[in-house]
């Protein structure tokens, strides 16, 4: 499946990144209306077990199976963290027929109605609900193990959020934003900042301090959904211990992201 929201050479700007032992990350230019950049990020995560985890799946190339071969090739598991990032699940099934897709409720009715056939029927293995909302849904022994998730229902998206616990390592999606897309346009022809539309953008989705705009984007926009199960949410990822965070759009927090995450969610922290 194609998109144009991707380049349509994602190999030549694609940068593929061990960030930890365990965790590599897969970046690239994603833009909204051909004028947003906000770039895109697939995550793999090798677990102790020796399976492979991918979060956000990002276009198929080459390059990219070359690194899951290069960690072991046992995908297990395909995580759409929420309605918008499901785009490639289906290539990636295709390529791992064994590996069980994660997803958000309303994700395969939404993909049954899509226009493109290669979309439909795709199989998910587990859904989240929203009676699994605060809960350790049962996955499997190995994922469960090294993974906290947090079904944000609460948001417009219907985000799940990851903790990868031996790293350290909140894996998101939508939830929040670290504007600019640096390194996901790093090897692109345009810069990351160029294009009016995405300058005004920046510093309204930017974890800089003090925050307010992704602040009132957050709380105007994405929390829409059920902005008391939003908080409740906020309330349990806040007790998670990670250092790191991986967003989909923005820079990698590569440190100091708990304090980042106050930050920005401090209004639902709060309790106003």
């Amino acid at each position: 499946m194609t998109s144009t929201l991707f380049p349509p050479n994602p190999s030549e700007v694609m940068v593929i990144r061990q960030v930890t032992p365990q965790v590599t990350t897969i970046s690239l230019p994603f833009s909204r209306f051909g004028l947003l950049k906000f770039g895109a990020r697939g995550t793999l995560v090798k677990m102790g077990s020796g399976s492979l985890a991918i979060f956000s799946p990002v276009p198929l190339t080459p390059e990219v199976k070359e690194t899951v071969a290069s960690l072991g090739g046992k995908l297990k598991y395909i995580a759409a963290p929420d309605m918008q990032h499901h785009i490639f699940v289906t290539a990636w099934k295709e390529a791992f027929p064994e590996a069980q897709i994660l997803a958000p409720h309303g994700l395969w009715e939404k993909r049954q109605s899509n226009s493109d056939p290669a979309t439909r029927n795709t199989e998910f293995t587990h859904i989240f609900t929203p009676q699994d909302r605060g809960k350790q849904k049962k996955i499997s022994e190995e994922f469960n193990s090294e993974f906290e998730v947090e079904y944000v229902d609460g948001h417009a998206s219907r985000e799940l959020v990851f903790l990868h616990k031996p790293s350290r390592t909140l894996i998101e999606a939508d939830l929040l934003f670290n504007l600019p897309a640096r390194e996901q346009y790093s090897r692109a022809e345009s810069g990351y900042n160029s294009g009016i539309m995405t300058k005004i953008m920046i510093p309204l989705l930017s974890t800089k301090l003090p925050v307010t705009w992704q602040k009132r984007f957050i709380w105007h926009l994405t929390a829409t959904a059920d902005r008391n199960a939003f908080r409740e949410s906020m309330k349990r990822i806040d007790k998670w211990d990670f250092d790191r965070l991986i967003p989909c759009h923005g820079d990698v927090i590569e440190t100091g992201a708990k304090g980042v995450f106050r930050n920005v969610m401090e209004w639902f922290l709060d309790g106003n």
